[in-house]
């Protein structure tokens, strides 16, 4: 089992991402952005300042967190496909030079009020996933799907329908613990209860490649995309972190733990203050209490 995390959660340049990642004795980072903007986007020149300095400093970039297809995207937008396309052609050439294997992608932004199984628009956005994952298996890299407010993210059978179109060994999931707890579960008609990451994870576990560590519990609806929730250390809100880790020991999971805290204030230490640190502070705790708990569910 490999620990590693979205490090720009622990600053914005890529040498704070090292350095929390070095402090909590990890090897690995899920590089999303850095000096805030994606690493599929940041200039060459800036690439290759990432690169050599996690070469020097032994990191590795484990996944890519692209915005590929993610929750921002139309799928009737040809513009926010060819984006999401030249933003993968992009990223490929980066993830062959730093030796990473997979890339954070999602299925398209499903709007709120929109009848989740339209025939039409689950054609659409299956043949435009389809077409992506086509580049990864050109570019030899895996597409990790996750279960944000996308498509596939709209419950464990929307994902699974997403499997069932798109079979490819280039095609396999980035399961989040945390997103399913703000997330309808769009089966039936409304009103639709919230979904249970426990349920969600068992039935699509085999097909998972890569995990993110998010925790949180459920406030309220915002009337946007995304709920208002509090997010919590691993094991204290409602993802099921505890159960799902203990069934990934249990089935000798050998890939990556990758925490996303989104956590805004620090327990431990209330001598820091700053938003720099606080937000560094918390990333360190959050790694260090999942290792935690990692080592307590094998005890």
């Amino acid at each position: 089992m490999i620990f590693s995390g979205f490090a720009d959660e622990a600053g914005s340049t890529i040498e704070t991402q090292i350095r929390a990642t070095q402090e909590l004795g990890w090897a690995n980072i899920e590089c999303r952005n850095v000096d805030g903007v994606n690493l599929t986007d940041i200039p060459d020149e800036k690439f290759d300042e990432v690169y050599q300095k996690t070469r020097d400093a032994g990191i590795q970039v484990h996944c890519f967190g692209s915005a590929v297809a993610n929750w921002s995207k139309d799928p009737r937008s040809e513009d926010d496909f060819i984006s999401s396309m030249e933003s993968l052609k992009r990223a490929i050439p980066r993830m062959h030079r730093l030796g990473t294997k997979y890339i954070r992608g999602m299925s398209f932004a499903i709007a709120r009020n929109e009848p989740p199984d339209s025939p039409e628009l689950e054609e659409m956005i299956f043949k435009k996933v389809r077409a992506l994952v086509r580049v990864c298996e050109e570019g030899e890299v895996i597409f990790v799907h996750e279960n944000c407010q996308n498509y596939g993210g709209l419950s464990y059978l929307h994902t699974l329908k997403l499997l069932d179109h798109i079979v490819s060994p280039n095609f396999r999931l980035a399961f989040d613990t945390g997103n399913p707890v703000g997330s309808d579960h769009r089966i039936g008609k409304p009103p639709y209860q919230k979904q249970s990451s426990w349920i969600f994870y068992q039935n699509v576990r085999e097909f998972i490649a890569h995990i993110h560590i998010k925790d949180c519990k459920y406030i309220a609806e915002t009337g946007g995309i995304f709920p208002i929730l509090e997010h919590t250390f691993p094991g204290e809100g409602n993802g099921d972190v505890r159960e799902i880790i203990t069934d990934l020991v249990k089935r000798n999971y050998a890939g990556a733990l990758s925490i996303e805290p989104h956590l805004a204030v620090v327990y431990h230490d209330e001598s820091i203050t700053s938003p720099d640190e606080i937000r560094y502070a918390n990333y360190v705790e959050y790694g260090r209490r999942l290792t935690r708990l990692v080592e307590e569910v094998k005890a």
